[in-house]
């Protein structure tokens, strides 16, 4: 039997428990389809292969995933090492699996372009970006896995890259997906190609006693054994001795191999929560426990939804063993993460439906943000940084828990209880002692929010709160204060302009005439007109005018205010954009040729919309002579430009990580790249965000080093 029919037999055993005999078949489809797309292929092992998908494969059903991933999986490389068409998978397997499939070809091009962490942040948050669907990040690090069970067949510059590049970006995203099993070989494989001297010290200093230490761990296991079997309990154990990397890592810090306690660890899988408690009672009624080692992550789950009991013990023959204890559903999603769970979603408890309604919660929120301030970047660092990111647990002083991302304070601490909570908080007691509300909470934190009902959130919260949902909320009270503030005035300005202009409110906002003002502007009620007004969205004459149907035969009051200062010069100022000194006069960038500093700029009167602000070469306003404002950039900015860009390529293949990687050379943010096929070319529209021209230009010039890049410039 070939190595490639005995893998996929392996497989099919494996699947076989948990699939229909319909599912199978469609399976072995996917394998045929693959097995002949890779004919004549051979790996640098001197393998076939179709071997690798076979074995991401494998490596997924310990995993258990959905049918879907096991044929994405064994398809993974069709289109890089098959020369298959996209309409052609679709064809055969369908639009789910072609999206996996595309998205697996383009991450696997991106590559790290140094040791920087600043690029590997970068391009983990690219790859979670592109990877719509999780099953996309179940494959890659499957496909990863095998890679780095194999890398020993090239070379070893290669070989530091690949496990550089594993360590600093794919086992991160293992770690939050909480798949186990996957990060711990691959934190060992990473350290075996990184570190291969404190790697082999560590293997020999284990060896040298490995039959010693198995001795003792049995002998361990069987009185254990027998305690739970007196009273009772039903239970399976296991044993093993502490993974290399994790040994490497407390070494790390300073302890020396005797202070190292869970070398050797055990693990209890019992049938009900319930059970997991009375076993830990029952150990540490027999055995001394070490102080502060016993951990209960089933009350207080971890970040992953990982759940056990820990604790540490003096066994019988003087040795220290870690023992964990928990049921085989906790097992299951502490050594499989949420992959697990992916076909068996019914089936999960009580309390990780809980632990997925607060992370759904935070997308929620996440997502609010994203509605209301359009911006894509902000929403890929914000689903990152409270998603991705790492986790502190801390408690209110009648014990409730409450996950928040590492860094916050009692400010977000407070949004996260309740809005209210947060709008009136006054000051925060942390562990007994009074704190600055900017303070940056620890794991296991007590925290007491004094609120006064009167009082009012702050704008220089804003500075150093952590969570997008607390910055989302603190900014949706100023919107209501700022919406308040700005009626008031509205209604002022616009019942003085009346009184000037002899009209009563009855004769120019009569039902008639309101409804047509309110269908012209888009707007709900007389607030939404005030409210306009007052933040000088539009003038008390425009509106007015709009009433009398006259709006075309009189000068419009923003263009006298704008254009009447002469010759001002340049100053200081907050805005990226000064007219005339003046800084409440809505400003916005035009949509169409997106300016950037640097930019020759021309302003636009436009119809009681303020001033849009345009390149002064733009089509759409080098016809226009009249309503044109000079305006200048301010001198002393720091931000960042949204424009769009177009790269002309070669149509040989897909370049989208090559492009990636360049602009991540080059510190550029892309937020997003959408292709547009056609005969000779392939063209990639781009959004990117700049500080200037120069840095604009600067990644327009390095595209060109790029041997498949045939033109690139600004997207008119």
């Amino acid at each position: 039997m070939q190595e490639k029919e005995r893998l996929f037999e392996e497989l099919l055993q494996k699947l076989e428990p948990n699939f229909s005999k319909e599912d199978l078949d469609d399976i072995q489809k996917a394998y045929t389809f693959a097995d002949e797309k890779h004919k004549g292929f051979m790996r640098l092992t001197n393998e076939e292969f179709i071997t690798h998908p076979l074995q991401v494969a494998l490596i997924l059903s310990d995993l258990h995933v959905d049918k879907i991933t096991i044929m994405a999986a064994l398809l993974h490389e069709v289109i890089n090492n098959g020369d298959t068409e996209e309409q052609e998978i679709e064809q055969n397997f369908g639009t789910e699996i072609t999206n996996i499939v595309k998205s697996i070809t383009t991450i696997n091009k991106l590559e790290l372009p140094d040791d920087k962490e600043s690029s590997a942040i970068y391009l983990r948050k690219v790859l979670v970006g592109l990877a719509e669907d999780v099953r996309v990040l179940f494959i890659k690090l499957a496909d990863r896995l095998h890679n780095m069970r194999t890398i020993w067949a090239v070379a070893p510059e290669k070989q530091k890259k690949k496990a550089t590049e594993t360590m600093t970006v794919l086992i991160p995203i293992a770690h939050r997906l909480g798949i186990y099993s996957v990060k711990s070989e691959l934190e060992d494989l990473c350290l075996k190609y990184l570190k291969p001297e404190v790697y082999e010290d560590i293997l020999k200093q284990l060896d040298t006693s490995v039959e010693e230490l198995r001795d003792i761990l049995d002998g361990m296991q069987e009185d254990i054994s027998e305690m739970l079997i007196d009273h009772g309990m039903k239970f399976t154990i296991k044993s093993r001795v502490k993974s290399v990397y994790s040994i490497y890592k407390k070494l790390e810090k300073g302890k020396k191999w005797k202070e190292i306690y869970d070398i050797l660890a055990l693990r209890l899988i019992v049938e009900k929560e319930s059970d997991c408690y009375l076993a830990i009672g029952l150990i540490h009624s027999k055995y001394h426990p070490l102080p502060k080692r016993f951990k209960d992550y089933i009350a207080m789950p971890k970040e992953n939804m990982y759940q056990s009991l820990h604790t540490g013990v003096f066994g019988s023959d003087g040795h220290i063993y870690e023992i964990q204890v928990r049921t085989k559903e906790m097992d299951e999603l502490a050594e499989k993460g949420i992959a697990s769970h992916w076909s068996y979603k019914e089936k999960g408890t009580k309390k990780i439906q809980n632990m997925m309604e607060q992370k759904l919660e935070i997308f929620r929120n996440i997502i609010d943000t994203y509605k209301e301030n359009d911006n894509e970047e902000d929403f890929l660092i914000n689903v990152n940084s409270d998603v991705l990111g790492e986790f502190i647990y801390v408690f209110t002083p009648n014990g409730d828990v409450f996950e928040l991302p590492k860094g916050s304070t009692p400010v977000d601490f407070a949004y996260r209880i309740h809005s209210h909570v947060g709008d009136t908080t006054v000051g925060a007691i942390v562990n007994d002692e009074i704190v600055p509300l900017s303070y940056e909470l620890k794991d296991h934190d007590v925290v007491k929010i004094n609120i006064n009902k009167n009082s009012t959130p702050s704008q220089e919260w804003l500075q150093f709160v952590k969570t997008n949902s607390a910055k989302s909320k603190i900014r949706s009270f100023f919107s209501k204060q700022d919406r308040i503030r700005y009626i008031t005035t509205g209604k002022n300005i616009l019942e003085k302009e009346l009184r000037k202009l002899h009209l009563s409110f009855a004769e120019v906002f009569n039902e008639e005439k309101l409804k047509k003002i309110q269908k012209d502007l888009k707007f709900n009620d007389m607030d939404d007109i005030y409210m306009a007004i007052g933040s000088f969205r539009y003038t008390a004459g425009y509106v007015i005018r709009l009433s009398t149907e006259e709006k075309n035969n009189v000068s419009d009051a923003l263009t006298l205010k704008a254009t009447k200062p002469k010759n001002i010069p340049k100053i200081d100022h907050k805005n990226d954009i000064i007219v005339g000194g003046y800084n409440d006069i809505l400003i916005t960038l035009a949509k169409c040729c997106k300016p950037v500093k640097g930019d020759k700029i021309m302003g636009y009167i436009t119809k009681g919309e303020g001033i849009t602000v345009h390149k002064s070469d733009c089509s759409n306003i080098l016809s226009k002579k009249e309503r044109l404002i000079p305006v200048f950039w301010g001198e002393n900015m720091d931000q960042e430009y949204l424009t769009n860009i177009y790269v002309e390529c070669l149509n040989d293949k897909n370049h989208i990580a090559d492009i990636i990687n360049k602009a991540t050379s080059k510190n550029i943010n892309v937020i997003s790249i959408h292709s547009n096929d056609s005969t000779t070319y392939l063209v990639y529209s781009l959004t990117i965000k700049v500080a200037n021209i120069t840095e604009l230009n600067d990644f327009l010039n390095s595209l060109y080093s790029l041997r498949f890049v045939k033109k690139a410039g600004r997207k008119l």
